[in-house]
C-alpha cells in the first residue's frame, strides 16, 4: 500500500462527491418535467415520440399500472433480443460470419441484458455479430439502465408525495431518462473513448502477420459506443471476452479512471435527487454517507489484501503484492479499486480476474453483491435497494424509542416493513439456493475448475453475481452449459423483478399517506447516528445471512493458505 495508491482512491471519492449535486440537480429537473438546457433541442423529439406511441404525458399511473407497464416493456425486450440472437446468422452486419446463438445461451443472454446484469457465458468477439452487439446488447444497455433509474424515481415520488394515488408515468419517465440523461452523456463520452484509442467501426476484423510470420486476426467493431453505456448505465457487458482488461476496451490508465467515475456518477447523483425531491438534501447526503462508509471499508480490505500478497508469493521472493491476473498498466491499486467499484455498483465490468485475487481480496466483491448492491449500486437499483434497508432501519429505531417509525414525514407501518423484508430476503434464496444445488449436482460440479473452498467460491460468486444483477465473473467456472444457462437466467430474472415489485408496492402505499410533521420524538435521519445505525443493520443482516457460506469459501481458503495449503 502506497501514498500514491491512497491518493488515487481519495481523488476518485472527491470527484464523485463534487459531481453528485450537479448531476442530481439536473436529473431532478428532468424527472419533474422542468425546463433544462437541452429542452429546446430535445423537446420536439420527445413530443414526437409520445404522439407516435399514443402516450398522454400528462396522465399519471397507479403503482400497479406503472409496474405492469415496466414488466410488459421487458417481456417485449426479451422476445426481440432472443430473436436477434437466434437469427444472427442470417442478419446483416456480421462480417465475421458468426453463427446463430444456441437456444440455452440465447435465453441466458436475453435474460441477462434485460435485467441490467450483462452476465456473459460467451466471448463477445467470437460469438456476437456487430448487429447483435449494437441493436441487441447496446440497445438493452440503455433501456435496462433507464428502467432502473425511473423505478428509483418512482419510489422517491412515493416518499415525496402526499395523499396521492399515482407515482408517475413509466413511458414518460423512460423516454426522458434516455433522451435527457443517458444519450447526452454517452455521445461525447463515446467520442472521448475513441480519441483515447478505442475502436468504433463497422469494418471487418483485421488480419495481421506477426514478426514470426504467423497470421493473427484482430477483432474490432463498434466498441466505444457500447463501452460508454455499459459503464454509465452500470451494465458491464464487454464487447470482448476480456472485458475492461482488453486494451481495446480500456486502453490507458486515464480511460480506466474515466470509466470508474462514470460507473458511480448516476448512482451517487440519485441520492441527491432523493434529497431534493423530499425537500431536504441532507437526507440524500446521509444515504450517500452510509454507502461511502461501506465502500471505503471494502476498498481498504481489498487493497490491503492484494498489496500484502500471500505467504506463497513471499516464499518465492515476490514481496510487491499479488499481481496475478492483473494488467501491468493498471497495477494493484487500480485493479482493487475497479473490483470494489464494479461490484458495489452492479456493473459487471472487470479489469482484472477476480479468480486470481487473494482469498480475502476476492471476498469483498462477493460481499458487496450479497448485501444487495446498495453501495451506490446499479443505476436506480442501488438507491431503491438502500431505501428498503432504510425502511427496516427506521422500523428498528422506532422499536427503540417506542413509537411509530417515521422517515421523511411518512409513517412506516407493517405493510412497508413486510414488503421491504420480502424484497431483501428473496436475494439470499437465489444466491444460496442455487449454489447449494450446484455443488451436489454432478454436471454442475464438472464445470468447476478448482476443488475445495476456491471451487465453492466460483459457484457462489456466479449465482451471487447473477442474482444481484451484477454480471462480473469470478472466472474458473465453465458457465456455458444448459444447467448454468437456465438456472442463471432464473436467478437474474428473480433478482431483478421480485425485488422491484415489493419496492413499487411500497412506493404506492407511501404516496397515499399524508405527510407527518416532525416532532420531538421523531428519530433524526440526517446525522451520524442514523448513518451508523443504517450501516449496522445492513452488516447484521448480511452477516447473519452469508457468513456461513463465506466461511466455506474465501474464509476457509484464507485459513488454509495460512497453513500452506493452496487450491
Amino acid at each position: 500500500m502506497t501514498a500514491i495508491g491512497w491518493l488515487q482512491i481519495v481523488l476518485f471519492c472527491a470527484i464523485i462527491v463534487a459531481i453528485t449535486p450537479v448531476l442530481g440537480a439536473y436529473m431532478t429537473r428532468v424527472f419533474n418535467g422542468e425546463r433544462t438546457w437541452l429542452t429546446p433541442v430535445l423537446r420536439p423529439v420527445e413530443a414526437l415520440l409520445y404522439r407516435t406511441a399514443g402516450i398522454d404525458e400528462a396522465r399519471q399511473q397507479h403503482w400497479l399500472t406503472y409496474t405492469v407497464a415496466m414488466l410488459l416493456f421487458h417481456v417485449g425486450g426479451f422476445v426481440v433480443l432472443y430473436a436477434l440472437l437466434r437469427l444472427q446468422a442470417v442478419l446483416p452486419f456480421n462480417p465475421a460470419g458468426q453463427s446463430a446463438v444456441a437456444p440455452d445461451l440465447a435465453f441466458n443472454t436475453a435474460a441477462s441484458f434485460i435485467t441490467n446484469t450483462n452476465w456473459q457465458n460467451y466471448g463477445g468477439e467470437s460469438t456476437m455479430s456487430y448487429l447483435v452487439q449494437m441493436l441487441g446488447l447496446t440497445h438493452q444497455n440503455f433501456l435496462s439502465a433507464a428502467t432502473g433509474i425511473v423505478l428509483a424515481v418512482a419510489l422517491i415520488r412515493g416518499f415525496a408525495r402526499a395523499s396521492a394515488n399515482t407515482i408517475g408515468n413509466f413511458w414518460v419517465d423512460v423516454t426522458r431518462c434516455t433522451l435527457y440523461v443517458l444519450l447526452p452523456i454517452c455521445i461525447p463520452y463515446a467520442l472521448l473513448l475513441v480519441w483515447l484509442g478505442m475502436p468504433q467501426t463497422l469494418g471487418a476484423y483485421v488480419d495481421a502477420t506477426t514478426l514470426e510470420g504467423a497470421k493473427q486476426t484482430i477483432a474490432v467493431g463498434p466498441v466505444a459506443s457500447q463501452v460508454a453505456i455499459k459503464m454509465l448505465g452500470t451494465n458491464g457487458g464487454g464487447f470482448f471476452n476480456a472485458n475492461a482488461a482488453h486494451p481495446f476496451e480500456n486502453p490507458t490508465a486515464f480511460s480506466n479512471f474515466l470509466q470508474i467515475i462514470s460507473i458511480f456518477a448516476i448512482g451517487a447523483a440519485l441520492t441527491n435527487v432523493f434529497g431534493r425531491m423530499v425537500g431536504n438534501q441532507r437526507q440524500g447526503w446521509a444515504l450517500l454517507a452510509a454507502m461511502g462508509v461501506l465502500f471505503l471499508a471494502g476498498v481498504a480490505v481489498t487493497y490491503w489484501a492484494e498489496a500484502s500478497g500471500t505467504s506463497t508469493l513471499h516464499a518465492l521472493g515476490l514481496t510487491g503484492g499479488n499481481m496475478e491476473g492483473k494488467e501491468v498498466r493498471f497495477g494493484i491499486v487500480a485493479s482493487a479499486l475497479f473490483a470494489v467499484i464494479t461490484t458495489a455498483a452492479s456493473c459487471g465490468a472487470v479489469n482484472a480476474m477476480h479468480d486470481s485475487f487473494t482469498a480475502l481480496g476476492g471476498m469483498i466483491p462477493m460481499i458487496n453483491m450479497q448485501l444487495g448492491e446498495i453501495i451506490v449500486g446499479g443505476v436506480g437499483a442501488g438507491l431503491y435497494g438502500m431505501l428498503l434497508f432504510v425502511v427496516v432501519t427506521v422500523f428498528v429505531a422506532g422499536l427503540m424509542v417506542g413509537r411509530t417509525p417515521e422517515y421523511v414525514g411518512k409513517k412506516i407501518e407493517a405493510k412497508e416493513v413486510k414488503m421491504a423484508m420480502l424484497a431483501i430476503l428473496i436475494l439470499p434464496l437465489m444466491y444460496l439456493g442455487w449454489s447449494a444445488v450446484a455443488v451436489v449436482y454432478p454436471p454442475a460440479v464438472a464445470s468447476m475448475a478448482n476443488a475445495g473452498p476456491h471451487g465453492f467460491s466460483e459457484v457462489l460468486y456466479a449465482y451471487t453475481s447473477q442474482t444481484a444483477n451484477n454480471g462480473s465473473a469470478f472466472a474458473g467456472l465453465t458457465g456455458n452449459t444448459p444447467y448454468y444457462n437456465f438456472t442463471g437466467a432464473m436467478a437474474m430474472l428473480v433478482g431483478r423483478f421480485w425485488m422491484i415489485v415489493p419496492a413499487m408496492a411500497i412506493a404506492g402505499a407511501l404516496a397515499q399517506k399524508k405527510t407527518v410533521a416532525a416532532s420531538g420524538g421523531t428519530f433524526p435521519t440526517t446525522g451520524g447516528l442514523f448513518v451508523g445505525l443504517l450501516v449496522g443493520v445492513i452488516l447484521i443482516v448480511g452477516g447473519l445471512t452469508f457468513l456461513p457460506a463465506l466461511a466455506l469459501g474465501p474464509i476457509a481458503e484464507h485459513l488454509a493458505m495460512q497453513a500452506g495449503t493452496l487450491f
